[in-house]
C-alpha cells in the first residue's frame, strides 16, 4: 500500500511561534510537538526553544505590528533567547523524532492554521518537510465550517505559546467532534 493510501494511526500536532508571516526572513522562536492517536492520547512530545540573532530578532518583532498586543511573550522570548537551540540542531532532533514515533507511517501535520506553520518549516525546516506527509489536519477549516453552518463556537484561550496552542486545538477538536456525536 502506498502512503498516500495508508491509513494513519496517529498525528503529528505541531505548533510554531515565529516573528512574521516573512518566512524566508523571519525567525522560529519556540517549537512544540505532540503525538497522538486518534482518541488524542499522549504517545509522544517534544518542545525547543531556537536561538537567534539578537539584534535581527528585536528588529522582526518592530516589523510586525502583531506583537505589540503581547508584549510579555514579545519579552520573554528576547530576554531568553540565549537559552534556546541551534535552528539545524532542532531540525535534526525533529527529525529523529519523527522517525521514532512514524517509521514508514505517514506523518500527518495537525494542527490550528497549520498551513501557516507548515510555511515556516518549508523556509527552515526543508528536510523536516519532506518528511511530513502532504495532507494535513487543519482543525481551523472546521471552525469555520462549524461556525458558518452551525453556529457553533469554541471559546479558545489563545496564549501563542507554542505548548498551550496545541493543547487548545486538540480540545477544540474534540470539542467539534463531541458535538456531532450528541447531534446524532
Amino acid at each position: 500500500m502506498s502512503k498516500e493510501q495508508s491509513i494513519p494511526t496517529k498525528l503529528l500536532w505541531m505548533d510554531l511561534e515565529f516573528t512574521d508571516f516573512d518566512y524566508q526572513n523571519g525567525y522560529i522562536l519556540e517549537v512544540s510537538v505532540e503525538v497522538t492517536d486518534f482518541n488524542f492520547k499522549t504517545i509522544g512530545n517534544y518542545e525547543a526553544r531556537i536561538k537567534n540573532d539578537p539584534e535581527k530578532l528585536v528588529h522582526r518583532f518592530k516589523v510586525n505590528s502583531w506583537w505589540q498586543d503581547f508584549p510579555e511573550n514579545r519579552d520573554d522570548f528576547i530576554r531568553h533567547n540565549d537559552t534556546g537551540k541551534d535552528i539545524k540542531q532542532v531540525e535534526r532532533e525533529l527529525l529523529d523524532f519523527v522517525d521514532e514515533h512514524f517509521g514508514d507511517e505517514p506523518a500527518i501535520l495537525a494542527g490550528n492554521s497549520i498551513h501557516s506553520d507548515r510555511g515556516a518549516i518549508r523556509a527552515h525546516w526543508p528536510l523536516l518537510d519532506l518528511k511530513l506527509h502532504y495532507r494535513m489536519l487543519d482543525v481551523s477549516s472546521l471552525k469555520i465550517l462549524m461556525n458558518g453552518k452551525y453556529d457553533v463556537t469554541f471559546e479558545k484561550n489563545s496564549t501563542h505559546r507554542a505548548y498551550d496552542d496545541i493543547q487548545a486545538s486538540i480540545a477544540e477538536l474534540q470539542f467539534y467532534l463531541d458535538w456531532f456525536q450528541n447531534k446524532h
